[in-house]
């Protein structure tokens, strides 16, 4: 154990140098003090840097909307809207093991800007990768989804839980396939 009452720090080139006119102990804290700041800076560099967001300029707040109030829907209000080419797809007949993607195209109906937040799948052989920008009144997005036929046999339906700033909220797309064992 170590007591301190006044403690002075120097920075000498690479090395750090304590005076103290009352240290019992001065060479544990010689040893102690530049591992401890040195892990105090590292671990502040990491923590400003790693809380960074990517730039999300085009989102705001204003993308935010609920046409649901106390009196019921609010058709006025000014919601993304969103339009798929189709909500399903049959990949047909595949062997077992086959890796299979597709991808489900939509357009923005609305009158603001879309923001999907996620896609859920019904099962773990569903993978999907949604846009992550918002996709703005009038332009296309796209859905690709991955389909693994590992462990799968017969008629198999995944279903996709589309979760948007729309109304309804919800938009259900499915993908199916005949999977015949090799």
């Amino acid at each position: 154990m170590f007591k301190v009452q006044s403690l002075k720090f120097k920075v000498q080139g690479s090395r750090f140098k304590v005076q103290s006119s009352k240290f019992s102990n001065p060479s544990i804290l010689q040893s102690f003090c530049p591992s401890v700041l040195f892990s105090f800076l590292l671990f502040s560099f990491l923590l400003f840097f790693s809380c960074k967001s990517p730039n999300n300029s085009d989102l705001s707040v204003s993308d935010i909307r609920n046409p649901a109030t106390a009196d019921g829907i609010n058709k006025k209000e000014n919601m993304p809207e969103i339009q798929f080419d189709n909500i399903s797809y049959d990949f047909g007949k595949v062997i077992q093991g086959e890796i299979l993607s597709y991808t489900f195209h939509f357009k923005n109906a609305g009158k603001a800007s879309l923001i999907i937040s996620e896609v859920d799948a019904s099962c773990g052989c569903t993978t999907s990768i949604p846009p992550k920008a918002p996709v703005k009144p009038g332009e296309r997005g796209e859905i690709t989804i991955t389909f693994d036929s590992k462990f799968k046999n017969g008629n198999v339906t995944s279903y996709l839980l589309v979760t948007a700033n729309t109304y309804p909220a919800n938009t259900v797309l499915s993908v199916s396939a005949n999977v015949i064992n090799p």
